[in-house]
């Protein structure tokens, strides 16, 4: 399936009903006085957070939604049927903001959590509403309220715990798929990935973590250079970077230490934000390096990127360090969700596994 983390879409609530004026007209009984309803409530326009959707591809093709009017009111005191409502499935993850304003409207960050996008007009009243002990024949009503319309801008972050960070061929894709169950495209060019792949790392049973991978950045990838510049955004909403830097580059003449640097002052270009996220250094593709001069090599980056976070040293390829790598990650992630954890009120109806329509 195509990525899709950007889209444009018209959204229409539904009008409401007109309100009726009518008269009881039944034989033997004069006077029978106003019995007009009121008109029904348009449909409102929900959008739900669904976890089984990871794009916005859905919206790609559609753009435009529009709910049922509400029915008008009649006579003998009916009131009009209220209108359908409809209920946009979106990916965990969606920023949906005005399109015209750039006003963030909602965040959908939570599986089943469910927002109104556009309300339903209300109803007329019907010529029943305004009876009165002085007005005891009314022949007011009131036409329905018109519903919200409105064009939405919707944009997905990808809700990920851990994000991978590096130049292309860093062995970001090796290092998802050696620890967890995604299967990104491996090939020895660059710009492999092209669009963000998400793992879930098992840890135990009932112990996992989400781990994401985006395409490599490459220096002036803040500025929309390469790929990475699209992607960044999917870095901003995890709690863990992990700078993966290639200590064997296939050129010759290419510079970890450089190509490191390089990449940290992107991120502070774009976001100072995710450039101030916990963020830990890994160092890849041990395997290349002879075994006598690892020691050296690493030793000879951190001191001269001037590093003392914590430290990994690892082959994605043989899976050399990743064990511990995992269970550090773990640790941290949960202890930051435990402090972060808050409340959000869920419909029960969107809740996952259950079928909201």
């Amino acid at each position: 399936m195509k990525f899709v983390d950007e889209a444009t879409i018209d959204v229409a609530a539904g009008d409401g009903g007109n309100g009726c004026a009518s008269f009881r007209h039944e034989k033997y009984k004069e006077f029978g006085g106003p019995d007009g309803g009121d008109g029904g409530r348009g449909g409102h326009v929900f959008a739900v957070a669904d976890a089984s959707l990871n794009t916005l591809v859905d919206f790609r093709f559609t753009r435009r939604f529009e709910a049922h009017r509400g029915e008008h009111g009649k006579g003998s005191d009916m009131f009009g049927v209220k209108g359908d409502d409809i209920v946009l499935k979106m990916p965990v993850g969606t920023i949906i903001a005005d399109a015209e304003t750039g006003e963030v409207l909602h965040e959908l960050l939570q599986p089943g959590e469910q927002v109104t996008i556009a309300k339903g007009g209300d109803g007329g009243f019907g010529n029943m509403h305004y009876k009165s002990s002085t007005n005891r024949a009314p022949r007011q009503k009131t036409p329905g309220w018109p519903g919200e319309k409105r064009t939405l801008k919707l944009e997905l972050k990808v809700l990920a715990d851990v994000g991978l960070l590096g130049m292309p061929n860093a062995g970001k894709s090796t290092l998802i798929a050696a620890i967890s169950n995604a299967r990104p495209k491996i090939a020895d060019y660059p710009f492999t990935t092209l669009h963000p792949n998400l793992g879930v790392v098992r840890v135990a049973p009932e112990k996992s973590f989400v781990v994401a991978d985006v395409p490599g950045l490459i220096e002036g990838a803040s500025e929309g250079a390469g790929l990475g510049h699209q992607f960044l955004r999917h870095l901003q909403r995890t709690r863990l970077l992990l700078h993966i830097v290639d200590v064997a580059p296939f050129d010759e003449g290419v510079d970890p230490v450089a190509q490191a640097k390089a990449i940290v002052a992107e991120l502070k270009k774009f976001d100072q934000k995710l450039y101030d996220k916990p963020r830990w250094l890994v160092l890849n593709k041990l395997d290349m390096v002879p075994a006598e001069e690892r020691e050296a090599r690493v030793k000879d980056i951190v001191k001269r990127l001037r590093y003392k976070g914590p430290l990994f040293e690892i082959s994605a390829l043989t899976r050399e360090g990743c064990e511990l790598l995992v269970q550090k990650i773990y640790q941290h992630v949960a202890q930051v969700h435990q402090s972060q954890q808050e409340p959000v009120e869920v419909d029960p109806r969107f809740a996952a596994g259950a079928d909201p329509l």
